[in-house]
């Protein structure tokens, strides 16, 4: 028996081990999450074995790719690739065509235009928000400064769009400009509320589905339309990629307030310090609206106001609801693809979604 054969079957009697357990009680929705973090860990490495060959592929791809220009915006990108993360756009790019057949050598490509994006929009963002460390390293503009940074995302964009171009179909370039067009909307719309504090969850839903959940479609519906999905099936995996998204966030969001800096490699109250209200913040206000003044001095830059507010949304309880419902997110991504025939691949994105939603770091 192969080893492939071998990681396959060890897979799929974790997948078969895996029940739809009746929905978790708040007060063990902490339970569940702190012991989470080394899972999602652990099923990413496994689904890497399963995808070995195309994520060696897409992993070699990027560092060349990210050495393809001139110094130092190479070496600002370097630096970021180098710093790590879970690759979960690329996976998704690959899992989604493998719910239709052997991902190509144009699937990996999109797996590679996919994290190129992602790449780019991190090196612009520590611009936008000012930030000093990412992934337990200091940001690329610490080092290189703030043009740098900028015009070392641009080329990683540059190198994505000539990806996509060179193997995909038009609708999928067409598809990825609308998206690139969505990351924008959505940082300029939580830009704005760094001077109109806007504490709406339907302005912060708008942002997570722009800033993340639009990315996370594209990797999904571009890995199906690369192995030949009909129409109805590619946007299946579409709603999959966007609820996927929307679910991360809403976990990303939660760890800035009840996460571990050290797991993370982000600073704790980073979002808070950078002006952005996320969700764990807007709820807590709505319970404590006598905290927006604090909230006001935090964004100014008062360390003891900003402890006080995370205290606040810590003891307010809003966190375990924030927890369930990006768990409750996953569920709705995990249905959508009751529409697909049975797969691994099917099972192995199910199962990605559910770590996910469940990780502490």
């Amino acid at each position: 028996m192969t080893p492939g054969r071998v990681a396959l079957i060890r897979l799929q009697i974790i997948l078969n081990a895996m029940t739809n357990a009746p929905t978790l009680s708040v007060a063990l929705l902490r339970e569940a999450a702190e012991r989470a973090g080394s899972r999602t860990l652990e099923r990413l490495g496994q689904v890497r074995a399963l995808l070995g060959e195309e994520m060696a592929a897409v992993d070699c791809e990027l560092a060349r790719l990210t050495r393809d220009g001139v110094s130092p915006a190479t070496d600002s990108a370097i630096h970021l690739l180098e710093a790590g993360g879970k690759r979960v756009r690329p996976l998704t790019v690959l899992l989604s065509a493998a719910c239709f057949d052997a991902p190509s050598p144009a699937a990996r490509e999109l797996a590679v235009a996919a994290e190129l994006v992602h790449l780019a929009t991190l090196l612009h963002d520590d611009v936008i928000d000012d930030g000093q460390e990412r992934r337990g390293r200091p940001t690329p503009r610490r080092l290189w400064g703030n043009a740098v940074s900028v015009l070392a995302g641009d080329l990683l964009l540059t190198h994505a769009l000539e990806r996509t171009a060179a193997v995909a179909a038009p609708r999928v370039l067409t598809d990825l400009f609308t998206t690139l067009r969505r990351l924008v909307d959505g940082e300029v719309v939580q830009l704005r509320g760094r001077t109109l504090l806007d504490a709406s969850e339907e302005t912060y839903f708008r942002i997570v589905e722009d800033k993340t959940a639009s990315l996370f479609a594209w990797a999904a519906r571009s890995g199906a339309i690369s192995a030949g999905a009909p129409a109805e099936a590619a946007n299946v995996l579409g709603e999959f990629g966007g609820r996927l998204g929307v679910a991360f966030q809403l976990v990303d969001d939660l760890l800035d307030y009840a996460g571990d800096a050290r797991a993370t490699g982000k600073a704790v109250l980073a979002d808070l310090t950078e002006g952005k209200l996320t969700l764990p913040l807007i709820r807590a206000l709505a319970e404590v609206p006598n905290l927006v003044e604090e909230v006001q001095a935090a964004r100014c830059g008062n360390p003891a106001a900003a402890a006080h507010v995370a205290e606040t949304v810590r003891s307010s309880g809003v966190c375990d609801g924030v927890r369930a419902l990006a768990l409750e997110e996953t569920a709705r991504a995990a249905a959508s693809l009751h529409a697909l025939e049975p797969s691994t691949a099917r099972d192995l994105l199910v199962a990605i979604a559910r770590e996910l939603a469940s990780r502490v770091s």
